[in-house]
């Protein structure tokens, strides 16, 4: 196996079943030009499968007809039309692989109905579209009756595209059940492998923390552990700004604007691949150190409206807890999000009292009730475990205690005292 140096952080998209969880493990693959050619056609068939799918709905949609059924669509687009001179190259590529991509144009059309009747959570979803030759992300999937495997020598061997070089950073723990080959918009190829997985318990006692999510510290925990923000993508501005410049002056339509918009999409792969192995990385060491983690349901999609847009995307406070979330689920853990409209940042985590609103500048406040001094995140991560239920303690939030009068008869210091010890009073 080759070290997981040689290849870029590899988001996982896991989803809970009945089971356990099931986990998506990606690796970069390299394949030859012959390869490249017959992937390429393998995304083109399925391209145009996917738009006829849509088509068809929409054209029964228009004439007032019931929607296609699924084999029926399998029938007219696949079977027959690989018998017409207009689509007979569609025989060129794996049979499975258009049938997948008829139930993606199918899964499309559920969840936007899904998302319009209000049985999808999250936002709303838009009518399918038509796929082009110049997204971003080209995709096919392979199921096991593609009879895809994994050779002695290491190769990813798929059905009329060959043996593919993948670069292995780790071994599968099971037998995969379907593979996706992906081509992003950077050029490079990557294989994610779906692994059904059995929840792994981590064993012993471990604390209970609360996290306040920021900007300035990526991440405050309710023990007083403030972990600095990486900022990736203001780090690699200037690179991309000038990427962005070298792309705007080429010509449209030429190989050399063609090179520049791919040299330009590595870029920005690079400060995607870096946030998300910091993602990971931080994620893990969380769940692997503590029992159960609090956090905020923050309202992203409308912090990045806000002149604070970028410095939020560059956080990816989402992706950062949808790892936690599915990490919790693997590992026996529990993580809770509250309220996004719980007051944690104006709440004295020592005696509960709520003050005014309080601006971004204003980073250590007093409580009016109790006068003790709070650090604004620290206070915020105490709360939010607080509000989930946690047993944490809050005396790490405080500052400095409060200043309190001494009494008439304590023994002090006085100014002739001081002027006494002073070693340059006594020189002069």
């Amino acid at each position: 196996m080759f070290s997981s140096a040689h290849i870029p952080a590899i988001g996982h998209e896991p989803w809970l079943y009945d089971q356990g969880v099931r986990l998506r493990y990606g690796f970069r693959l390299y394949p030859t030009l012959g390869q490249q050619t017959a992937l390429a056609k393998a995304f083109g068939c399925a391209r145009v499968v996917f738009n006829d799918a849509i088509a068809a709905r929409r054209d029964a949609d228009i004439e007032g007809l019931p929607a296609p059924k699924s084999a029926e669509l399998s029938r007219t687009l696949i079977t027959a039309a690989k018998k017409t001179p207009g689509r007979s190259w569609l025989g060129e590529v794996s049979a499975v692989v258009l049938q997948q991509s008829l139930r993606d144009a199918e899964r499309a059309f559920k969840n936007f109905f899904d998302s319009i009747s209000g049985k999808r959570k999250g936002r709303k979803m838009g009518a399918p579209r038509f796929k082009t030759r110049r997204d971003r992300r080209q995709s096919i999937r392979f199921t096991a009756n593609a009879r895809w495997s994994i050779t002695l020598g290491g190769k990813l061997r798929l059905p009329k595209i060959g043996d593919v070089p993948v670069c292995w950073s780790r071994q599968l723990p099971s037998t995969p059940s379907s593979v996706t080959v992906i081509k992003d918009s950077a050029g490079r190829y990557f294989a994610y492998f779906v692994i059904d997985t059995n929840p792994e318990p981590i064993t012993g006692d471990a604390p209970e923390i609360g996290i306040d999510l920021g900007l300035g510290h990526f991440a405050v925990l309710s023990d007083g552990t403030k972990i600095a923000a990486p900022r990736f993508l203001r780090k690699a501005e200037k690179k991309l700004k000038r990427a962005q410049q070298d792309l705007s002056r080429k010509q449209k339509g030429s190989n050399n604007r063609d090179k520049a918009r791919v040299k330009m999409a590595r870029a920005h792969a690079r400060v995607a691949d870096a946030r998300r192995e910091f993602h990971h990385q931080l994620s893990t060491r969380l769940i692997r150190e503590n029992q159960a983690i609090a956090v905020e349901d923050l309202a992203v999609s409308r912090l990045a409206r806000t002149r604070l847009a970028k410095s939020v995307h560059d956080a990816g406070w989402s992706s950062f807890v949808s790892m936690l979330e599915y990490k919790a689920a693997l590992h026996g853990r529990k993580v809770t999000r509250i309220g996004r409209f719980e007051p944690t940042t104006r709440t004295c985590s020592n005696c509960g009292a709520k003050d005014v609103p309080k601006p971004l500048h204003v980073r250590t406040w007093q409580c009016q009730e109790c006068g003790v001094w709070l650090d604004r995140d620290i206070n915020a991560a105490v709360n939010v475990a607080k509000a989930a239920g946690l047993a944490v303690t809050a005396c790490e939030a405080h500052v400095r205690p409060e200043i309190v009068r001494a009494e008439r008869g304590e023994t002090g210091t006085h100014r002739s005292d001081l002027a006494a010890r002073s070693p340059r009073r006594q020189t002069r």
